[in-house]
């Protein structure tokens, strides 16, 4: 039986799609533009914005929502988390537009040694996208990975760090500092995230590993016990 809300909900979970389609796009051509020399600040710009106007979009249904409908837990959960995801969505458009602007003020860096940058790159695709799908499928299993891959970027910032400060290139020393501090904070909003789903499905924001383990049994039991 369809309740009053669920339209709501369907339109939530519409607008949340579009903000990770739009999160995706933005971060991978801001990242692959420094990393390739191309200009794509004015079309990441333009995907920030549309970000933030979803933001505020899905803030405005959730408040409407909870005056409306009078939620029930596991509603309210996810009305709860999706202003905070929405939220960090909005956080990923911005550090994406910050990337651009640190190509566009260095210019071509292909001279530079970026071997860091590439690996770090690669795990923060990779988290964003297990991020959006984790919300999509509210599939907490995939925090672990999120969490490795966290650490992977986490140590590259930590072990840079005190190389670039004694470069001798400081262009090119800059450059990479700057981009390594927004892949590392893009890392920090992937795993909020990630905490934020983690609330939805169990109603905790950081569960133990033991926990997501319990979790994952349990669905691996019940999909192979045909009652």
């Amino acid at each position: 039986m369809t309740r009053l809300i669920d339209p709501s909900l369907h339109k939530l979970s519409f607008i949340m799609s579009e903000m990770g389609d739009m999160v995706i796009e933005s971060i991978s051509l801001a990242i692959d533009s420094y990393l390739t020399g191309t200009n794509t600040k004015d079309q990441v710009l333009k995907l920030s914005d549309s970000i933030r106007v979803k933001y505020y979009e899905v803030e405005d249904l959730t408040f409407d929502m909870l005056l409306k409908y009078q939620p029930v837990a596991d509603d309210f959960r996810l009305i709860r988390s999706s202003t905070e995801i929405s939220y960090a969505f909005s956080r990923f458009g911005r550090y994406a537009y910050d990337i651009t602007l640190v190509r566009d003020l260095f210019g071509d860096v292909s001279e530079c040694t970026n071997a860091s940058l590439v690996e770090s790159t690669k795990k923060v695709k990779h988290m964003i996208k297990e991020a959006v799908l984790s919300f999509a499928e509210l599939d907490i299993r995939k925090a672990i990975e999120i969490r490795e891959d966290e650490k992977f970027i986490d140590r590259i910032y930590r072990e840079r760090l005190p190389k670039l400060i004694e470069s001798t290139n400081t262009r090119c020393a800059l450059a990479e500092a700057l981009l390594l501090r927004y892949l590392e904070r893009i890392g920090d909003h992937a795993v909020f995230m990630s905490d934020a789903i983690n609330y939805i499905v169990t109603g905790k924001h950081r569960p133990t590993d033991e926990r997501i383990a319990s979790h994952t049994k349990t669905e691996h039991d019940s999909s192979s016990n045909p009652n």
